[in-house]
């Protein structure tokens, strides 16, 4: 049993950071019910290709990104504008000891689903609502994306290449890091909530913002410029105080060498042919490397493109320098440790035959994670739900799907 099988969760939310939300809580064991529009659903059923292929590899009509997203969930469609539609949510909210959502500020209060209404039916209901800009403030009303959020709260500013470099410019992230990391917060809020709740008998609201989060997460950097007023600047892959300590190019790809001390330096520039580098009195220590950046890296790169990724990363690992490849997928999910960790799983699913999924990092002893089912295909659930929990006979469920409430 996992960790949170006696947990049920309503899940209102769409696209990305509260269904990862959500999925992080099923992973544990919670039953979540994902409600979804009736005909299209989540935005991310969308939002293809590439989508998941069948047995004879045709593509079918399950996204990439809503399965990434939305395992282990039960859906059920439900018109929430409508009158019905509200009255099966308050039902299930009845019966539910969260809910997520990620709607505008005030957008379910109108159909009395916010969590001053839902309360009334469920007074120790745990109520998460995922916004860009919070509950509050003058942004409140504001739609918020992940990558404007992103640009506002300070990341681009630092991510890119380095400002004296030819083309360079601000950079997003290759994923949507203020929506995962919005996700993983509330999660963690969630889960504070429950054991407040299970202490106490009181539920409470959840104010989860994707600005708030992007900001938290910029960690050190934040800490950097409050502490020193001085605004921080993109670096590209280089470290503004460690050298060598970034990306070089290869005679075919890329690694990263991470040399913090003198001693994996000169192992470096050893491994390379070019021990001199190591004596030079301009490079000999830390900081003369790091004051000398600009004609020292022009010299470690001419000597890394002379050999292989595979080559450099044989030769740094045996002499102890801190190194890494810098893999594309194919790469990754080949990697000889991925693998050992079982990172890739394959589940079954009624559409595709075979899905394949990434597995949870939360490695638990005693209440390990489980895929327990694939991401749901539309609707799948609804009829059952609708029975199991409400109590509903067919002749009513046939009424609510004429109706276009389910």
């Amino acid at each position: 049993m996992g960790a949170l099988s006696h947990i049920r969760v309503l899940d209102l939310s769409r696209v990305l950071a509260g269904p990862w939300c959500a999925q992080n809580l099923a992973d544990l064991g919670a039953k979540v019910i994902k409600v979804e529009r009736p005909e299209s659903g989540d935005d991310t059923r969308h939002w293809g290709p590439p989508f998941a292929k069948d047995a004879q590899g045709r593509d079918t009509e399950e996204t990439a990104y809503f399965i990434a997203i939305n395992r282990n969930k039960e859906s059920i469609t439900v018109d929430i504008s409508q009158p019905e539609g509200q009255e099966i949510i308050r039902k299930l909210a009845a019966e539910s000891d969260v809910v997520i959502e990620n709607y505008k500020v005030g957008q379910l209060k109108k159909y009395g689903l916010d969590y001053e209404s839902l309360k009334k039916v469920k007074s120790d209901l745990i109520y998460c609502s995922i916004t860009g800009f919070g509950q509050t403030g003058p942004y409140a009303h504001r739609p918020g994306y992940d990558f404007i959020v992103q640009g506002m709260g300070g990341f681009m500013s630092v991510t890119g290449e380095a400002g004296d470099f030819l083309g360079a410019s601000p950079q997003k992230a290759g994923v949507a890091i203020a929506d995962i990391f919005t996700g993983m917060y509330a999660s963690t809020a969630i889960l504070a909530a429950v054991v407040h709740r299970d202490r106490t008998g009181e539920g409470q609201s959840i104010d989860m913002a994707l600005l708030d989060t992007q900001i938290a997460v910029m960690a050190n950097v934040a800490s950097a410029y409050l502490c020193s007023n001085e605004i921080p600047h993109r670096w590209g892959n280089a470290a503004p105080t460690i050298v060598p300590y970034q990306t070089f190019p290869t005679s075919d790809s890329w690694i990263i060498v991470a040399a913090g001390n003198n001693g994996q330096f000169s192992h470096f520039v050893t491994a390379g042919g070019e021990s001199h580098l190591a004596e030079n009195p301009l490079y000999c220590e830390n900081p003369l490397r790091v004051q000398h950046r600009k004609q020292l890296i022009p010299l470690l790169e001419e000597m890394t493109r002379k050999k292989t990724k595979a080559e450099w990363i044989s030769l740094l690992e045996e002499s102890g320098v801190p190194c890494g490849p810098i893999n594309n997928f194919k790469e990754v999910f080949e990697n000889e440790q991925v693998t050992a960790r079982g990172v890739e799983l394959q589940v079954p699913h009624p559409t595709t035959g075979s899905m394949k999924l990434v597995a949870s990092p939360m490695r638990l002893s005693k209440t390990p994670t489980e895929i327990r089912m694939p991401p749901p295909t539309l609707g799948q659930h609804t009829e059952a739900i609708l029975r199991d929990h409400l109590n509903l006979d067919t002749e009513a469920i046939d009424q609510l799907r004429k109706k276009g409430i389910i």
